[in-house]
């Protein structure tokens, strides 16, 4: 004890984290299959307002899960993203987590379309059916694109997650999502961030896990 605070030992740091989140959210009730998920966003920001604001469409944790199992794998619009995702538990599964930002083909083709890499990324992710589950966290282009590209029959998600963080179309392209036809899981508002994206994604794992 240091000055009233308790020092906690590193192993149950986690564990103590998720004990005061559920403190905190008190006696409102959570979906159960949607909790995890919920409360790991929050321990990942400290931001209650993802109670309200993180949207799970209907069977779209089932249909994570069941892609997972399959041996999915998982593209991410972001380094960060993709760094920040638990492949230890992924490898379990057989699968794997791509980004194809730094494909220099993918970056000359942007660059020559005028649009973003983002965008071509999502494109080129398209085109490998194994890539089921997709995970923007920061670029709202990606998540345009991957509508246009849903809507015109080039890829079927098995499951979206769309939570960039901005300005510039952030909030419309969330919205597009909602609207594509395939399950989702959404921030509304501006919030989000590669980091609440690996989150969401870690969530899952964990519960397959």
């Amino acid at each position: 004890m240091i000055d009233d605070i308790k020092i906690v030992a590193p192993g149950d740091i986690e564990k103590r984290s998720f004990e005061i989140i559920s403190e905190l959210i008190g006696n409102r009730e959570l979906n159960s299959l949607q909790e995890p998920v919920i409360k790991r966003v929050i321990h990942t920001t400290a931001d209650f307002e993802y109670l309200d604001t993180l949207k799970i469409s209907e069977n779209a944790l089932e249909k994570g899960i069941e892609s997972i199992k399959s041996g999915c794998s998982i593209v991410t619009d972001t380094k960060m993203a993709q760094a920040g995702i638990n492949k230890r538990v992924l490898k379990n599964f057989d699968g794997k987590v791509v980004c194809y930002m730094d494909n220099e083909e993918i970056a000359a083709t942007a660059k020559e379309r005028n649009v973003t890499r983002a965008s071509i990324s999502m494109e080129t992710a398209a085109k490998d059916e194994n890539n089921r589950i997709f995970v923007v966290g920061n670029a709202p282009t990606a998540l345009i694109k991957l509508y246009e590209l849903i809507k015109e029959g080039s890829v079927r998600p098995s499951l979206v997650i769309g939570v960039p963080v901005g300005f510039v179309n952030v909030v419309e392209s969330k919205e597009l999502i909602k609207k594509a036809g395939v399950p989702f899981i959404i921030s509304e508002g501006r919030k989000g961030g590669s980091n609440v994206a690996a989150s969401i994604i870690n969530a899952i794992l964990y519960m397959v896990r």
